[in-house]
């Protein structure tokens, strides 16, 4: 990084004591695509659009924090919602009127607040 250069975010690390668990999740019902994985070290990493998303396993991990949520844009609000529903997952699906878009807000294994939106038209 030079001296004017922004920062890119490059990865969200989660820390899970369920780390199998959330690596199959964030696999199959998000659909993420796992670019690393070392079961001996516990640490997946899973490509999210431009940015990564990387699962730690600890022994014992800190509770979910309600101050920080994942926010992820979607082509499809229906088709995240028929899949969570496929797995038995709540989650709460609803329109943003006043932004104008569709978003769906449920949280992963360990509890962490995820939002997903859908641009009308496209985005």
């Amino acid at each position: 990084m030079t001296g004017d250069a922004v920062p890119h975010l490059y990865s969200v690390e989660i820390k899970t004591a369920r780390w199998e668990e959330m690596v199959q999740w964030y696999r199959q019902v998000i659909s993420l695509r796992v670019l690393i994985r070392v079961v001996d070290d516990g640490y997946a990493q899973l490509q999210a659009g431009g940015a990564h998303l990387a699962l730690i396993r600890v022994a014992a991990a800190p509770p979910a924090s309600e101050r920080i949520s994942l926010a992820f844009e979607v082509s499809s609000v229906d088709e995240l919602a028929k899949r969570l529903s496929s797995v038995s997952h709540p989650f709460e699906k609803r329109l943003r009127d006043n932004e104008g878009f569709w978003e769906l807000i449920t949280t992963d294994p360990d509890g962490n607040r995820l939002r997903f939106f859908e641009w009308p038209f496209g985005g």
